[in-house]
């Protein structure tokens, strides 16, 4: 049975201005490292900065695999859920969003799903490398799990974090590992993630 494995990635650290710092560098390339031994196909990512960075940054172990823009990793909001779906400590979060602004983000986020959360067609297993942001993450390991529409809220990713997911024909998708740092020196973990104590 043919298997689509995608490694999602959150970009590296990022300044104010959505660029990738030096420490956001040296995080995309030992993520580069970890996945230099896989036999990759392509490397996708966000049209955003601080993501296409990270991208080439961590390709250069990975000299065999393209790399190219995916327009549905950008990063947005994939679900306003209703007030009924809503935490009260997120309620705020969501002031502001129209319904036209939650329509459009649902509708890329249902592309981005469309386009990478299925079984492959080659005849043959693929290895997908995604660079992408911490949202984007959440709703494809919500959608891996059937979880509810609203439950991608909570799903954090740190910077550089690995999270793989596994797709097969006829098969739910199987999340391998979330948010794996291993690859990571404690000094370069957590970051992108809220503030507190962190194994």
């Amino acid at each position: 049975m043919t298997t689509r494995h995608l490694y999602l990635a959150r970009h590296g650290a990022a300044d104010a201005f959505g660029n990738l710092t030096d420490l956001g560098r040296r995080q995309a390339e030992l993520l580069g490292e970890r996945l230099a031994g896989l036999p990759v196909d392509a490397v996708w990512h966000s049209p955003l900065p601080r993501a296409a960075a990270s991208a080439r940054e961590l390709a250069r172990h990975l000299p065999d695999a393209p790399v190219a823009e995916a327009a549905e990793l950008i990063d947005h909001v994939p679900y306003v859920p209703r007030p009924a779906e809503t935490p009260p400590s997120w309620a705020g979060f969501f002031d502001g969003y129209d319904d036209a602004e939650a329509a459009s983000g649902h509708k890329l986020a249902e592309a981005l799903l469309a386009r990478f959360a299925q079984a492959p067609t080659a005849p043959r297993d693929t290895h997908e490398v995604l660079v992408t942001h911490a949202y984007q993450i959440a709703w494809l390991v919500r959608h891996a799990l059937d979880a509810p529409p609203a439950r991608w809220l909570g799903l954090n990713s740190a910077n550089a974090a690995l999270t793989v997911i596994d797709y097969r024909p006829g098969l739910p998708p199987t999340l391998v590992m979330f948010n794996d740092m291993s690859h990571l020196p404690a000094d370069l973990r957590w970051t992108g993630f809220p503030d507190g104590t962190r194994p």
